[in-house]
């Protein structure tokens, strides 16, 4: 199969959402039709799952990047700085009662 074929379909399939049962039926479909063999309809079966989770790995990255990023900008405190904070609270708290 050329690469651009390949290409095109893996792009066409949309990666991110990409299910190994769709790739298979889909490559089973082009097999029937005579236009890849059975051994590239597998290998590029395996390519393009192996995309998807590289791509969706890279997408969360981002995503989550974004969200601390746009936290960062707007000052709002993260979960791990509010807990640190709530931790001193309640020691001071402690403290201030034990010395009354």
């Amino acid at each position: 199969m050329s690469n651009f074929i390949r290409k095109s379909i893996l792009m066409g399939f949309g990666l991110v959402s990409l299910s190994r049962e769709k790739a298979e039926e889909f490559m089973d479909d082009l097999i029937k039709r005579g236009e890849i063999s059975e051994k590239e309809g597998r290998e590029t079966v395996d390519e393009m799952i192996r995309k998807s989770k590289e791509m969706k790995k890279d997408l969360a990255k981002n995503i989550d990047k974004a969200v601390k990023d746009a936290l960062k900008t707007m000052n709002i405190v993260s979960r791990d700085e509010f807990d640190k904070l709530r931790k001193k609270v309640t020691a001071l708290e402690k403290a201030s009662k034990s010395g009354e």
